[in-house]
């Protein structure tokens, strides 16, 4: 397997993602525009005039961009679909990712190349031979296990089952993050309880809570064993990869255009490591293990392998909220930097910073940039710690910007 066969898509929920994710070694990243996404009402959405920048910025790094555009349509939404894809086109968007067979044919005959979102539930061969008369990439049904998926792309090659472009249809997959408890995301939970669509992008995360079953008969409660029985544990695939590609996938897919900056690059660097040491002959599950423990230091509710081992039953979170072992804490602003001694001057706004600690800088032109708080001063004296009102000086390894964001990462039992 050469690295170059395997495309990482990171998820895009703000400019500091966005380079983040370049930074990382993302070879495609995907976001939404509007409201006709799956993360609509969600902080991590784009506008229409975003399209221009983004685009620009990723192909500058030779990453391609991919516009979500997936959620359920109705009849009065038609002519904002299509100025969504009109728009697309015109700034270069690289594919659509859709759903709604209105958008997948729109976009289809505008020229632009679409991907089958995981919301159409592809669970067979029939469904991508369907599919591929307008798209060249499907997300199959992520319930599916790994024997089905290779059964599957097994199918793809030997039926030349080929994609507009006339090139076989590639299998891209969930491979990290968020798993819902519904099939493909479809989930009327929030609909019914909030008035809130899951299916429109506006999910409210009521299974993330932690329910009590009560007999109705009886009054009798039950807590099944501290978990969050609607949750399910976020999916990772790292320490199995090697049989993930094995099975046909191409497209590495990171859940998570909500979650931070930070997260993105942890997660994107991480897949982008073991890809390259599966492409020299030396991912192991030493390795494997040790990547790991480092995704586990960013947002998580725990990991398992999904569906993919065949299990019909999910493990359930037991926690609300991450389960990280690392925890972010906003220290300050950057308020100016020396590019020509690389020295950020930072207003401490919140929270103490001691030399040694880990911390990084986040910002919309920075991306993350992660170090050591080696070198700190006040007054032009180096210092141990500064504290809330302090305006002071840190060496950093990597160029910074005014209004860059500080934060310091410390281990969870600390706050404990």
């Amino acid at each position: 397997m050469r690295r170059d066969e395997i495309e990482i898509m990171a998820p895009v929920g703000s400019y500091e993602a966005l380079q983040a994710a370049i930074a990382a070694g993302a070879d495609a990243v995907y976001f939404g525009v509007g409201k006709l996404n799956m993360r609509s009402a969600s902080a991590a959405n784009f506008t229409l005039d975003d399209l221009a920048q983004i685009v620009a910025t990723a192909k500058k790094h030779g990453v391609k961009t991919y516009l979500t555009v997936n959620t359920i349509l109705y009849d009065d939404e038609m002519r904002a679909m299509q100025e969504t894809v009109d728009r697309a086109k015109a700034e270069g968007i690289d594919a659509v990712i859709a759903s709604d067979i209105a958008t997948i044919l729109y976009a289809y005959h505008t020229g632009v190349e679409v991907h089958i979102s995981t919301q159409c539930n592809i669970s067979n061969t029939e469904a991508v031979t369907f599919y591929a008369q307008w798209a060249d990439v499907v997300v199959l049904a992520r319930e599916l296990s790994l024997e089905q998926v290779a059964a599957i792309s097994r199918a793809i090659e030997e039926q030349e089952i080929v994609g507009p472009k006339g090139e076989p249809v590639r299998i891209e997959m969930f491979a990290h993050g968020a798993l819902c408890m519904s099939i493909s995301g479809k989930c009327y939970l929030s609909e019914h309880e909030t008035g809130c669509s899951a299916n429109r992008g506006a999910c409210r995360q009521l299974c993330r809570r932690k329910y009590t079953i009560t007999d109705k008969e009886t009054g009798a409660a039950l807590d099944i064993d501290g978990r969050y029985v609607l949750s399910p544990k976020d999916l990772c695939t790292i320490d199995f990869l090697d049989r993930f590609i094995a099975a046909g996938v191409r497209v590495l897919k990171i859940e998570g255009r909500a979650r931070g900056a930070e997260y993105v690059k942890r997660v994107v660097e991480s897949y982008d490591e073991a890809l390259r040491a599966m492409e020299r002959g030396e991912y192991t599950p030493e390795l494997a293990a040790g990547l790991k423990r480092r995704l586990e230091t960013v947002f998580n509710r725990g990991f398992w392998e999904g569906y993919y081992a065949g299990r019909p039953v999910v493990e359930h979170s037991e926690n609300y909220g991450s389960a990280a072992t690392k925890q972010k804490v906003y220290v300050g602003k950057v308020t100016n930097f020396y590019k020509r001694i690389s020295v950020a001057e930072v207003t401490v706004e919140a929270s103490t910073l001691d030399r040694g600690e880990q911390i990084f800088f986040s910002g919309a032109t920075t991306g993350i940039e992660e170090q050591t708080a080696d070198e700190i001063y006040l007054a032009d004296k180096p210092v141990e710690t500064v504290r809330q009102g302090d305006v002071c000086s840190i060496k950093t390894l990597k160029p910074v910007h005014r209004g860059d964001k500080l934060y310091k990462e410390i281990d969870r039992r600390d706050r404990q």
